[in-house]
């Protein structure tokens, strides 16, 4: 044999089909969450038992730390990416189209230059290649939309839109000028 060829009859057999992408999360919003942020995530029905118990077990992790724990760095707190991971996880595990019986998981990989990395590991419920693409691009369309949330937001290189933006000292929120010549007017 002298070309590649790929073995799709484990896939098939399987009834699975896998989905390993990550999202590059902007490395300068992970955060610990305020108190407020930590009582209106609670009403988010996927996390109110993941803050529940995670809320208790820092309370007594930091207790037993005594004394010491009036210094912040000392004491454990919830992070917005760990939350957001948590989140992820409950989401994928109670998706109708993820396989329940497989592999799901949501971890974060090394940071890079991009970003801290997100990966999504699970399998989707069919082999079907176009409802596995639907299926796929359901889960990150609502992933990335529901980031803000957790105040985190994709890392993303400066665009060309965004030089000229700074450049002429606007917001991104501010119209630009169409002509580069309306530039010294503004």
């Amino acid at each position: 044999m002298s070309e590649s060829f790929r073995n799709y009859r484990g896939m098939q057999q399987s009834g699975g089909r896998r989905i390993k992408r990550s999202l590059f999360i902007d490395a300068a919003g992970v955060r610990f969450l305020t108190r407020e942020e930590e009582q209106r995530l609670s009403q988010v029905q996927l996390l109110s038992d993941y803050l529940a118990g995670k809320r208790q077990e820092l309370q007594n992790w930091n207790e037993a730390l005594g004394p010491v724990a009036d210094l912040s760095a000392n004491r454990r707190k919830l992070t917005n990416i760990g939350t957001f991971r948590a989140f992820a996880l409950a989401y994928l595990k109670n998706h109708p189209n993820v396989h329940s019986n497989m592999t799901c998981m949501v971890r974060q990989m090394q940071a890079t230059a991009e970003g801290v990395p997100l990966e999504i590991y699970c399998f989707t419920t069919t082999t079907v290649w176009a409802d596995y693409e639907r299926i796929q691009g359901d889960i990150f369309d609502y992933l990335l939309a529901v980031l803000p949330e957790f105040g985190l937001s994709l890392y993303q290189q400066p665009s060309g839109n965004d030089m000229r933006v700074g450049l002429a000292g606007r917001t991104a929120a501010e119209p630009m000028p169409r002509r580069i010549e309306d530039m010294s007017e503004a």
